[in-house]
């Protein structure tokens, strides 16, 4: 059975969302192509994003979201197979 949740549990749309809360902005606000280290989020909040999103499948961690911080990047890196981000090497 394919598992296709992550993909949409972590579509761009609701990632804005997960980071407008912690940085309290709205979603909009949110450049998707920016570093979100350039709009405010901290190392503190990442991992509170980090530690929801593995409570609900998530298989990026910290490491692998803070080097590369802009929510496209996440989007992509979230809807990748278990795995996928560790095997690189």
């Amino acid at each position: 059975m394919a598992d296709t949740a992550g993909q949409q549990t972590f579509a761009l749309e609701r990632l804005a969302r997960d980071v407008a809360d912690v940085l309290y902005v709205e979603a909009e606000e949110v450049d998707p192509d920016e570093s979100l280290l350039d709009q405010g989020l901290d190392s503190i909040r990442l991992m509170s994003l980090v530690e929801k999103w593995r409570a609900e499948g998530a298989e990026a961690g910290f490491v692998d979201l803070a080097e590369r911080p802009t929510l496209r990047a996440w989007a992509t890196l979230l809807a990748q197979p278990s795995g996928a981000s560790r095997a690189r090497g």
